[in-house]
């Protein structure tokens, strides 16, 4: 099947279908972003309007960009809160639902260095509320958004925790000989894998930074670069708690955390790679070994959550494009997962989730390129350039122990 083909038939199925279907979700990879030291790179002299795109996939239309809020759950399985930021009730589209945020905070410890604490919210599923749960280091939410996998605060863990989000309890302890650190569900969520650390994942140094409101160079805590104890992952069975531990050896190029997650089929893990190719991923078989990204995963970005299309057959990559205006508009490549080719733009900064096969969510910007960036969470869509805003402006994106990062699960 040529690009035309596969495109052409990709839209006549999203087309056909009215409501999304419910599937599994990988969990995202959770990292800790710098305070102020992160800036989306704006693109000189963007004037124009953003030209889409290849063969027969539809130009973005030009109307009005922001689609009635809605607050409850309309025709489309769209629940918005544009009010709210960070949310207090339940925020969705189509499959995919926020599942929990967290906030992160490095506290400091001794001869330079720290730690980089996070405080989480989790959705209640029965009231649909977010609550504060300040028992947890790290969480993982399984596909349903009705468990997540849990570890104490102190890292790494001895045990693994299967959290019922309804009652707050913990179901069931996994207990494990080698000491975990991050965590991540199968996209189906039959299974769950477990990072192991020999140390804290979460170290942090002192590193001289440059202030985003006055360019001056600042002290400010940064990742422990070349310093990880990661020492390999378990692969375990949700339903039992068993599996094996497998070692892998420690890179150089990787910070002090560098979680694994599954591959869309299950058969491999991947992880972050610092300045690496391939989309910044380097992929592992089950035995540790390292070995070539899955035919339909090569051409993804680990920086980029939402990655492939429940469908399989668009795979969502980085920012492309920024266009002046007041706000501006960011646009991110839709490619083909297979070739790398680009197949459209689709509004947004970062796409972070699938709401089904040509809708997703993502942060775009609310400010003009020459103001400081803040942005929300809006549902955008292929083929359209409007948005539906999710959520209130989040106004402290450098500001740690403020900026709130989401987690989305398919519901």
């Amino acid at each position: 099947m040529n690009i035309e083909e596969l495109v052409r038939d990709s839209l006549r199925e999203q087309a056909s279908r009215q409501t999304p279907t419910a599937a599994g979700f990988a969990d995202r990879v959770l990292f800790v972003r710098r305070r102020r030291m992160r800036r989306l790179a704006s693109v000189a002299a963007a004037a124009a309007a953003v030209v889409a795109v290849a063969v027969s996939v539809p130009l973005l239309d030009s109307g009005k960009d922001d689609v009635r809020p809605t607050g409850v759950v309309d025709r489309n399985g769209i629940t918005s809160h544009p009010d709210q930021a960070p949310p207090r009730d339940r925020i969705a589209a189509g499959q995919s639902v926020l599942a929990a945020y967290y906030t992160v905070r490095t506290v400091p410890q001794q001869d330079g260095r720290g730690t980089a604490t996070r405080t989480y919210w989790l959705l209640d599923p029965d009231t649909g509320r977010y609550q504060k749960d300040s028992r947890w280091s790290f969480v993982a939410i399984a596909p349903g958004a009705r468990t997540a996998a849990v570890l104490e605060r102190n890292l790494p863990a001895r045990r693994i925790g299967l959290l019922d989000l309804a009652t707050g309890k913990v179901e069931r302890w996994i207990l494990v000989d080698h000491r975990v650190g991050g965590l991540a569900f199968s996209y189906d969520g039959s299974r769950l894998v477990a990072t192991t650390y020999g140390a804290d994942p979460d170290a942090r140094v002192k590193v001289q930074a440059t202030d985003s409101s006055d360019g001056k160079r600042v002290w400010d805590w940064g990742p422990a670069f070349g310093e990880t104890s990661r020492s390999g992952f378990y692969d375990l069975d949700v339903a039992s708690g068993e599996g094996p531990w497998t070692r892998v050896a420690a890179d150089r190029d990787i910070n002090s955390r560098q979680d694994f997650a599954f591959s869309r089929a299950g058969d491999r893990v991947y992880s972050q790679v610092i300045g690496g190719r391939d989309g910044m991923q380097q992929f592992y078989d089950l035995k540790g070994a390292k070995v070539a990204a899955p035919a339909n995963e090569k051409y993804l970005r680990s920086d980029v959550d939402a990655r492939l299309s429940p469908n399989g057959r668009l795979a969502a990559l980085g920012l492309t494009k920024e266009v002046g205006g007041s706000p501006g508009k960011s646009y991110s490549s839709i490619s083909d997962p297979y070739t790398g080719k680009e197949i459209t733009r689709v509004r947004g900064a970062e796409l972070l989730a699938w709401a089904d096969d040509r809708r997703l969510i993502a942060w775009e910007r609310t400010t003009s390129l020459e103001e400081p960036y803040r942005a929300r969470l809006v549902l955008v869509t292929i083929g359209s350039d409007r948005i539906v805003p999710l959520s209130g402006v989040r106004e402290d994106e450098y500001d740690e122990g403020q900026a709130w990062q989401p987690v989305f699960a398919r519901g």
